[in-house]
């Protein structure tokens, strides 16, 4: 490998250097670049402004973190070849490119039953066709196809090099010091052990601290309620949109997000008609916020005061619940949506939405977390940990969400 390099100076980081060469040609990637106009948190910045960071500064994170991780390892012993380091770090930097704007919010929305790691599939393989086939060893390390499969760990595991990125990066951006993880200890501590990642014992402070902040950054950030309730405002925005151009009114949108509009797209779709995904690879955020723009002045009331509210920040109540959401409630305030707006029974369901989070932070059949031991007995964190909290990390939690229109006198 050249040892020329590109210098980038990170936030969180500093310097991070990319080897001219593959690596420094997978950055430069439109598809890469692509990522450069998308969100990391998609609308969480409505409830912290400085969450501002792109998944292009995302992935540069966990490709650092990844160099890193390639280093500690070989030291330890663990034999790694050149190609194998360059591929799983190929395999990192691509390993969001299937994301779209505000990525879940449009799986629900403008394509069905597909999901981002289907897509970002899709992408690798036509940049590996760009590349003459030089990524197709990170693909397979991104499939979990490779001998090695502690590789794949760390590109998708319960310590993978994207969630150590994440956790201390939106932790930075946030301003939720509670959710700062210390990624470079996890990382001196890793090794391998039959092909599996495993955590060395003294390093099993730092793991609880991580499975503990990623739990708060779940709840506190990524779950945050007024999130929850901007993102049900987009979802219902993007819905109407396509109600109204299936019915074939006029709605404004870049030709990238018109033809998601004014087309059905499902998974099949998606994987049979190369014109999708060319469509989809134009979407950024800024489609969306010049259509909600635009939005804020359509004749159709629904689309009009949802995309208003988007833009001048004027959110759904949001109420959260253990129990879910009595039917009679739901029937109140539709009622009250109607007569303050005018609008049908049906046009009303847009302005309420229930949805249900169900999480839990750990969970071993998953991919376990295992504490190496020094004279080489391995345990799960679950049964190493001296803290209570590990168990409970492990139970699900769920939350039911009530999103509805702001209104006066309304209980």
């Amino acid at each position: 490998m050249s040892y020329e390099s590109k210098i980038i100076n990170d936030p969180v980081f500093g310097f991070i250097k990319i080897p001219k060469g593959l690596l420094y040609d997978v950055v430069r990637h439109p598809l890469l670049q692509r990522l450069t106009r998308i969100k990391q948190l998609g609308l969480s910045s409505v409830v912290y402004p400085g969450a501002q960071h792109t998944r292009f500064q995302h992935s540069l994170g966990a490709y650092y973190l990844m160099s890193e991780a390639i280093q500690h390892l070989t030291t330890k012993g663990n034999f790694i070849f050149d190609s194998e380091a360059e591929a799983v770090e190929a395999a990192i930097l691509m390993h969001d490119i299937g994301h779209g704007p505000f990525s879940h919010v449009l799986e629900n929305t403008i394509v069905r039953d597909i999901c981002h790691e289907e897509i970002s599939l899709m992408l690798m393989d036509r940049m590996n066709r760009d590349f003459g086939g030089q990524l197709s060893l990170a693909i397979r390390i991104f499939k979990d196809e490779y001998p090695k499969r502690f590789l794949h760990q760390l590109v998708s595991g319960q310590l993978d090099m994207d969630r150590l990125d994440y956790l201390r990066r939106d932790s930075f951006y946030t301003g939720v010091t509670e959710g700062n993880i210390g990624s470079a200890r996890i990382i001196k501590m890793l090794d391998v052990k039959d092909d599996q990642l495993v955590v060395e014992a003294k390093g099993i402070y730092s793991i609880e601290n991580f499975l503990t902040a990623r739990r708060l950054m779940y709840w506190q950030v990524y779950l945050h309620k007024t999130s929850v309730a901007y993102e049900r405002m987009l979802i219902s925005a993007l819905l109407r949109a396509k109600e109204l151009a299936a019915r074939g009114e006029e709605v404004f949108a870049s030709p990238a997000l018109r033809f998601f509009l004014y087309n059905d797209i499902d998974r099949n779709a998606f994987l049979e008609c190369p014109e999708c995904l060319e469509n989809f690879i134009r979407l950024d955020d800024n489609d969306i916020w010049t259509s909600l723009k635009v939005w804020c002045s359509h004749p159709d009331k629904v689309l009009s005061t949802l995309s208003t509210g988007m833009v001048d920040r004027r959110i759904f109540k949001v109420e959260i619940s253990s129990e879910p959401v009595s039917r009679e409630r739901i029937c109140r305030l539709t009622a009250s949506v109607i007569a303050q707006l005018g609008i049908t029974e049906h046009e009303a369901g847009y302005f309420i939405a229930t949805p249900s989070i169900e999480r839990n932070m750990y969970d071993p059949a998953d991919d376990s977390i295992d504490i190496l031991y020094n004279d080489g007995t391995t345990r799960n964190i679950a049964e190493a940990s001296d803290m209570l909290n590990i168990s409970l990390l492990s139970k699900k939690v769920k939350k039911h969400y009530l999103c509805y229109l702001r209104m006066q006198g309304v209980a």
